[in-house]
């Protein structure tokens, strides 16, 4: 879970949470490169007094400061396609839980299972225990097992939600009447929070995961 002075992402407990980690350090890599060389050759045009005559039209620069902003992007589009085509893939599930929204606690259902479904609802700041976590806390947490293919059906029966959950890496827009699904696998085993991530009105962050 996220805590004081966490600038960067939360630990990664799952497969695809790890790439985006990756992706990211990637990107940022390349983002920090950037800015150093125009950063640098900005200084250098404002406190150089020589002037080049030759630098006012030239092919060959323009050339090549169209040509490597291109691959630059390439090295950027190439792992974000490829990690967009990993997380919409759905391998063979070994259980199927579906997570319904509602103004503003969530409900779940674990399809495998005959009449296994119960409402998840914030425990209140006054009933928090002492070694509790406030406003992240339900009263019903969902069990998963550990190191299996997981399908999260989605959806919601009032406004727009979001079932998310960031050490995992999943992001599920809940809409009313229509099912959405994703897939993850937990890598190791441990407590991990979540919240609504689509503002639905007062209570909005009062529904956690």
């Amino acid at each position: 879970m996220a805590t004081w002075a966490n600038l960067g992402l939360q630990d990664s407990s799952s497969p695809l949470m790890e790439q985006l980690n990756f992706f990211h350090d990637h990107t940022l890599l390349i983002l920090t490169m950037i800015t150093i060389l125009v950063g640098y050759i900005m200084g250098m045009l404002m406190f150089n007094q020589f002037t080049n005559r030759f630098l006012l039209h030239g092919q060959t620069i323009e050339i090549i400061w169209t040509v490597l902003p291109a691959i630059i992007l390439m090295f950027i589009a190439f792992p974000s396609l490829r990690l967009l085509y990993l997380m919409d893939e759905i391998n063979t599930p070994s259980i199927t839980l579906k997570s319904i929204g509602h103004q503003w606690y969530w409900s779940y259902e674990y399809s495998d299972f005959l009449n296994l479904e119960f409402d998840s609802y914030m425990i209140p700041t006054n009933e928090v225990e002492t070694n509790g976590f406030r406003l992240v806390d339900v009263d019903n947490r969902v069990v998963l097992p550990m190191n299996n293919q997981i399908r999260i059906l989605v959806t919601a029966t009032d406004v727009l939600h979001s079932w998310t959950v960031p050490s995992l890496g999943v992001k599920v827009d809940a809409t009313p009447g229509r099912l959405n699904q994703i897939n993850f696998l937990i890598n190791r085993p441990g407590l991990f929070f979540g919240q609504c991530s689509e503002i639905c009105g007062a209570n909005h962050s009062c529904m956690p995961i």
